[in-house]
């Protein structure tokens, strides 16, 4: 399949749930396709079912229990190749992966982040960045709440991994782990911040996980100055997959 190579465009596909592994595999598909030209700049979004992650960055100790004591508890535990710590990963925590051409690291996560505070304010929650406070402030913060963690990775130029929103998700399995190498960070939500009292009977991927979803397209193409052509995955594999054959 021949494809016009649009760099106004950013292509977004909904991927719903998807098990961690089998999207990180698909990363790495879209991320060769993207090296070779083969599609434009992607932002995947996708919820993923419990587990933890462990960045480059991860030191000793932020998993404390043990993993067998996570994996009882239907967590998986998967090390990454991404910038960042631990961080974790449940339903109705909005994950956006942009597989993106970037030539400087550091502004593109700046971009990231600037994009989730438009988002979050356009849903009615005010946070602010606190990255002149070190590396492991990079995110969103309500006050002083992290509400968005953000870790990514890049090879031949082309970036994958990027943020986590914790819109709607139970908060709980932050507290079981040193959360993004900060002993004492306090984690939230958008629905805490909105309704404190009434977070905890909000049903993960609601109306609010759906409404955050649109906001977070939208303003991330705006961030990168694109402009949004939705794809199903089966289009983005058709791409991805002859490539992929063809070094295989």
């Amino acid at each position: 399949m021949d494809v016009v190579l649009d760099q106004r465009q950013l292509w977004v596909v909904d991927l719903g749930s998807i098990e961690y592994r089998e999207a990180l595999a698909l990363q790495e598909r879209v991320r060769a396709a993207r090296q070779a030209d083969a599609l434009p700049d992607v932002l995947m979004l996708l919820e993923h079912p419990p587990v933890y992650t462990r960045g480059r960055r991860t030191g000793e100790g932020e998993l404390p229990f043990g993993e067998d004591w996570y994996r009882a508890r239907g967590i998986d535990i998967v090390d990454v190749r991404r910038g960042g710590r631990v961080t974790y990963h449940g339903p109705g925590q909005l994950v956006g992966y942009p597989i993106m051409r970037t030539t400087d690291v550091v502004e593109f996560v700046r971009t990231m982040e600037r994009s989730i505070v438009a988002g979050l304010a356009d849903e009615g929650v005010a946070t602010r960045l606190r990255t002149d406070e070190g590396p492991d402030y990079t995110g969103v913060w309500a006050g002083d709440r992290k509400i968005a963690s953000i870790g990514v990775h890049v090879v031949k130029g082309v970036a994958a991994h990027g943020f986590a929103i914790n819109v709607d998700n139970d908060l709980t399995p932050f507290g079981w782990v040193v959360a993004c190498g900060l002993p004492d960070v306090a984690m939230t939500s958008v629905a805490t911040e909105l309704d404190p009292a009434g977070a905890a009977a909000v049903s993960p991927g609601g109306p609010l996980f759906a409404s955050m979803r649109e906001r977070m397209t939208q303003r991330f193409a705006e961030a990168h100055g694109r402009t949004v052509h939705v794809v199903d995955r089966d289009e983005l594999e058709a791409l991805a997959a002859p490539l992929v054959a063809s070094v295989a």
